[in-house]
Order: C-alpha cells, then sequence, then structure tokens
C-alpha cells in the first residue's frame, strides 16, 4: 500500500486533477470549507436533485463529512466532530457523485456501488479516526448548521477545518483500502 510520508495539503473545492494524484494510504490534511451531512440530510439533498430544486451549498468539488457535530461552547465550535459510519449514505453517494462531490470523509468500507462510483466520478473516500471526535473537534474553526435546521445533529454544517487529518482509504483508480487490508491480513 503506498503512502506518503509527508501528508498532502488539501485545499477544497477538489478538482480532478487534485483527486487523480491521491492513492490510497496516502495521509491528507484538509483546510478550508467543508460540509457536514449524515444520511437524513443526504435523502434531503438527493430528493432535491431528483426535483431540480437548487442545493444549500455547491457540490462541484465539495468534501462532505459524516458527522453530526455536537454543539460548542464559547470560543469552541463544536465539542465533538467525529466521524459516523459511511455505509449509511451508500445509497445517496453516487448520486451526489454524479453532481459534482469529489470527496467525503467518514469511518468504515464503502459497499461495491460507491467505489465504482468514486472511480466512474473522479470522487475520493477519506477515512477519519473513529473515538477521536474531541481531537478531531480541535481541527474545527467554525461550525454552523445551514440546511435542514430542523434535523438537528442531521442538518447540513459548513465546517471550517485547519490541518484535519485524514487518509485516503478508495481512491480514483478503484483501489479499497479496507479490502487491500482484509487480503494483506489473509495473507499473514
Amino acid at each position: 500500500m503506498p503512502a506518503t510520508a509527508k501528508p498532502i495539503v488539501l485545499k477544497p473545492p477538489l478538482s480532478d486533477a487534485t483527486v487523480e494524484q491521491l492513492s490510497v494510504g496516502d495521509r491528507v490534511l484538509i483546510t478550508g470549507t467543508i460540509y457536514g451531512a449524515r444520511d437524513a440530510a443526504h435523502k434531503r439533498l438527493v430528493e432535491l436533485i431528483e426535483a431540480g430544486e437548487p442545493l444549500p451549498f455547491p457540490l462541484e468539488g465539495a468534501i462532505v463529512y459524516y458527522v453530526g457535530p455536537c454543539p460548542g461552547r464559547p470560543g469552541r465550535p463544536t465539542l465533538s466532530a467525529g466521524p459516523t459510519t459511511a455505509s449509511r449514505m451508500d445509497r445517496y453517494a453516487p448520486v451526489l457523485m454524479k453532481h459534482g462531490l469529489k470527496a467525503m470523509i467518514g469511518k468504515g468500507a464503502r459497499s461495491e456501488s460507491v467505489v465504482k462510483a468514486i472511480q466512474q466520478y473522479k470522487a475520493v473516500y477519506f477515512g477519519a479516526v473513529g473515538g477521536a471526535g474531541a481531537l478531531l473537534a480541535d481541527r474545527v474553526r467554525r461550525c454552523e448548521p445551514i440546511a435542514f435546521h430542523e434535523l438537528g445533529p442531521e442538518a447540513v454544517y459548513l465546517i471550517e477545518v485547519k490541518d484535519f487529518p485524514a487518509f485516503v482509504a478508495n481512491d480514483s483508480r478503484g483501489n479499497d483500502l479496507y479490502r487491500m487490508a482484509v487480503q494483506r491480513y489473509k495473507r499473514g
């Protein structure tokens, strides 16, 4: 599994060229605007696309983080910002990628249909460390709901991050870190 020795710095929105340079195992640091959304928000986003309605944020080149941030206190935008299980968004992710989404951040493996869509639409899936929500929150500079407020933690959030750490779990060439790790383990 090739991996960079030094993290790659990324600033959204991401281009095809940027995504195509990333490989499974690469470590990244993301600085800029990302969007937080979980399954209830994904369902609504896909409904808006299907109805031909405008979306609450531009998908072109966007990074969506599968997170339900915990409200912060004065001086802290959020107390916890850990990833949620990505497979919960698998039925919606291909539609969003088709309309310009370039990257997703979550935890856990993706379905075969998402892995194929990542390759087809030149996207990338980043893994973030589960159980490290308080530490990841230290990388959040701003966090506010921008759509579907009634969903609470399931709303769409605008999140400004600085040096947010993640790793490439699925690259645009169809490589899958989770499957590769299982195969490596089986070989002993």
